[in-house]
């Protein structure tokens, strides 16, 4: 299961865009996605680097198993992700086959080498433009993308990119590839959140259907994700083992 680089430079044909009540809006798609691309630049620009908290719940009724884990993350300016496991509990099994080896896929897909491989673009996604939705009570575009490769960096699905802010708000879908014949599918559901003038993960729900095993559900809710400043802590592990006891 890969959990993907959501920031990235999109490259659209230009098309207009239809609201719900079928009225065309003034922007056409490479007017939105030029304005997504500079408000993502700006966005980056304008801090160091970010660090938060994560919390992993993954349950299988048909085997009447869970596991629970707590991370800490800190992002790097060039978008590199280091986890920090703050606590374990639950199904070993789980821990040591499921939940760490999404931890080294993220980290292994968010170094810079490996980032043009999942950026959503052109070379990597063809785009249909379908509409605008309300999600939360903000205006969002809706955007189907199917990816160019059966390639497990990808994904099938939707975007959702704030009409205001041009920052990407939801995202859902299926891998581009299954991650091995044991799996028949997954399908996932990822939610961001505005704090401040920045955008930050939310909550990601998956459920991956198995041939043995039957359905897996892994929630992951995203909390104290906050900027790099001058004012972060000197130990952020220590401030997030803090969390763990709460």
């Amino acid at each position: 299961m890969k959990y993907l680089l959501l920031s990235a430079l999109f490259l659209l044909p230009a098309s207009p865009v239809i609201a719900a009540d079928g009225s065309e809006t003034v922007l056409s798609v490479e007017e939105i996605v030029n304005h997504m691309a500079a408000h993502d630049l700006q966005r980056q620009n304008s801090i160091t680097g970010y660090s938060g908290m994560r919390r992993y719940m993954l349950e299988n009724d048909h085997l009447h198993k869970r596991a629970e884990m707590l991370v800490h993350v800190e992002g790097d300016s060039d978008g590199t992700k280091h986890f920090e496991i703050v606590a374990e509990d639950g199904w070993k099994a789980a821990h040591k086959h499921v939940l760490h080896k999404m931890l080294d896929s993220e980290s292994e897909t968010s170094r810079p080498e490996n980032r043009a491989k999942a950026k959503l673009n052109r070379e990597n996604y063809e785009f249909v433009l379908t509409g605008m939705e309300t999600v939360g009570d903000r205006a969002a575009y809706v955007i189907e993308i199917t990816p160019r490769r059966k390639e497990s960096y990808l994904f099938r699905g939707r975007i959702w990119v704030d009409a205001e802010d041009y920052a990407l708000v939801r995202a859902e879908g299926n891998p581009a590839k299954n991650p091995s014949f044991w799996t028949k599918g997954t399908h996932f559901v990822q939610v961001y959140q505005k704090s401040g003038q920045l955008w930050f993960p939310q909550s990601t729900q998956s459920i991956t259907e198995a041939r043995i095993f039957g359905s897996t559900n892994v929630n992951i809710e995203y909390f104290a994700y906050t900027p790099k400043t001058s004012h972060t802590p000197d130990n952020p592990v220590m401030s997030a083992r803090e969390i763990s006891k709460r």
